[in-house]
């Protein structure tokens, strides 16, 4: 795990209680050594602080996801830093915002490793893949891949996770309590807003007019389905 933090007096506090819980922590002081340990170590999950010197950890999380699909979890100090987060588009995964409690940087940190694992379990490459088609869409299940007309789309691990639900149950409408259950997972703390960002990310990726979406259908009063 790779922790970028320049609150010296932070890093000491969550290296200590990341390590008791079983955790190996690497630290980065700034955005420069981050991106240099991030690339070296290849972690399983990057905690990424949005105000850090030389290099900002927003710039940090959108060179980190042209190299690698790492789960990165953002921390915001700000309520404008969150909507960089969310409305940018730089494909963090999950953030929390300061001052948050122990208990539940560690619940997130829990999830997103464990979704991490089960996609790790599910690569697969000696055996049969598994994959839908849907229309110009395949979605490889197993290789946690997506294909448009045969080109590769870039996602994150949450993105791919979104949509991988919605189209294992496409034509069925789901709220977005029950996506963030489903696909966060039920210890996920945050709000609803996020799976509207997600949805809003994936259309960018995937529908030809992201503002009159064919696939990925808003049901107003009730939530999102996925239209083939």
């Amino acid at each position: 795990m790779l922790l970028v933090e320049d609150d010296r007096t932070l890093v000491d506090v969550l290296k200590y209680n990341l390590v008791k819980e079983g955790y190996t922590v690497a630290m980065a002081l700034d955005g420069e050594r981050a991106l240099e340990l991030a690339r070296r170590e290849k972690p399983d999950l990057i905690i990424l602080d949005i105000m850090l010197p030389k290099i900002d950890g927003i710039e940090v999380c959108r060179i980190l996801r042209r190299d690698m699909t790492v789960p990165i979890l953002m921390l915001t100090a700000r309520s404008e830093e969150i909507d960089k987060v969310l409305g940018l588009g730089i494909g963090a995964d999950d953030y929390v915002t300061k001052p948050f409690g122990m208990r539940e940087l560690l619940a997130r940190v829990r999830a997103m490793l464990r979704r991490a694992e089960i996609v790790q379990l599910q690569a697969a490459p000696d055996t049969t893949t598994t994959s839908i088609k849907v229309g110009d869409f395949e979605i490889d299940l197993e290789r946690h891949l997506v294909f448009h007309r045969g080109s590769p789309v870039e996602m994150t691990h949450r993105e791919f996770d979104l949509l991988a639900f919605l189209v294992q149950n496409r034509g069925r409408v789901f709220s977005r309590d029950h996506l963030l259950e489903k696909v966060w997972g039920y210890d996920y703390a945050g709000g609803t807003r996020t799976v509207d960002v997600h949805i809003r990310w994936l259309r960018q990726k995937l529908e030809a007019d992201p503002s009159h979406p064919e696939h990925l259908v808003t049901v107003r009063g009730v939530g999102y389905k996925f239209e083939e």
